[in-house]
């Protein structure tokens, strides 16, 4: 684990926990809950990187313990056992080299990722669809808690938009591999005729912010509108105005919330995704760097995409970044797309 212990210099990042523990316990610190605050939270993502390390070394250490017990005489018994444990080391190892590539700034921050239906009216409403589909099950998957925070349901099938919110260590960097447009080539279930159709869904990615950044939203800034909130039918069917929009007017951002109960849950989940977009708006000022915040944007359109799911004529999905393939696309469709994920990340620190 010498290696390990080299790359991710655990000795250092365990003193700077107790030193971060040590100013947590004097009284300047915890008098002041915005720099307690501050602390908690950069303990937090130190543990998140010393904890797995700790896990593995331990792991290591029984394997080479459970090692000696297959020389001694039916120690054979114990071989399908120990290789499940190098396979779950093996898992954990390439886990932990993976969090060593999420180095951006804003990358252990949760995710809000909207997903827009391309030109193509049901054929992309229903792909956009599929694809809100495929990320919940990807955070399903991961252990996150992944919130539809709003959904604008097609006319007849899908979904016009959706805003949803992934909250968990890492979201936004793992998913920051998802922004762009995403091409479905498919023999259309909605065309008589079973001819294949090609459609189109842009997906954007933007890191939710921390409560201590601020964001100044002036009230004669905003316009707040209040509606029924949708709902598949019957006890479901919000029967008050408790869903929220917001309208920011300078910049012309709207942001809407119907999943809570009430309108002032809403409202506050609104003001949160809003004051994101806001945030994400002065980064591209300042910065011009919108590849590193929002991905390519491009026209959801064909020659744009950065991924394609292909069903008909043969099926395959193939990422256009680093042209890796996968020929399993229902797996990749429930939310099976941890490879692709993994080789965006990889192309990226080499880059």
């Amino acid at each position: 684990m010498k290696l390990f212990e080299v790359i991710f210099d655990i000795p250092a990042k365990e003193i700077l926990i107790t030193q971060i523990s040590e100013n947590l316990a004097t009284e300047k610190i915890w008098s002041s809950p915005e720099k307690t605050k501050k602390l908690l939270k950069e303990k937090s993502r130190i543990e998140n990187i010393i904890i797995p390390f700790e896990s593995v070394e331990k792991k290591l250490v029984y394997l080479e313990d459970s090692i000696e017990i297959l020389k001694e005489a039916d120690g054979e018994l114990f071989l399908k056992e120990l290789q499940k444990e190098i396979a779950s080391l093996k898992k954990d190892i390439e886990d932990i080299q993976l969090k060593n590539l999420l180095s951006g700034e804003y990358d252990n921050n949760n995710a809000i990722i909207t997903i827009h239906p391309g030109a193509g009216g049901i054929e992309s409403q229903d792909w956009a669809q599929m694809l809100m589909r495929m990320y919940l099950r990807w955070a399903e998957r991961q252990g996150y808690h992944a919130q539809i925070v709003d959904v604008q349901a097609g006319d007849e099938a899908g979904i016009k938009s959706a805003t949803l919110l992934f909250e968990g260590n890492y979201a936004y960097g793992y998913l920051l591999s998802e922004a762009g447009v995403h091409r479905l080539v498919r023999i259309s279930p909605f065309d008589a005729n079973k001819r294949r159709h090609t459609s189109f869904a842009a997906v954007i990615v933007i890191p939710e912010i921390d409560e201590d950044i601020d964001i100044d939203i002036k009230d004669e800034d905003l316009k707040m509108d209040t509606f029924r909130a949708s709902g598949a039918g019957g006890q479901h069917v919000n029967k008050t105005s408790s869903a929220v929009r917001l309208t920011h007017i300078p910049t012309g951002i709207v942001v809407s919330c119907q999943n809570e109960r009430s309108q002032h849950k809403n409202r506050a989940v609104a003001m949160k995704i809003l004051k994101a977009r806001l945030f994400d708006l002065e980064l591209q000022a300042k910065e011009k760097k919108m590849e590193n915040i929002l991905g390519d944007k491009k026209d959801i359109a064909w020659g744009s995409q950065i991924r394609s799911y292909i069903l008909q004529p043969y099926r395959l999905v193939k990422d256009h970044r680093t042209n890796k393939e996968i020929g399993n696309v229902d797996a990749v469709l429930d939310g099976d797309i941890d490879v692709l994920i993994q080789e965006f990340l990889k192309k990226r620190a080499q880059e």
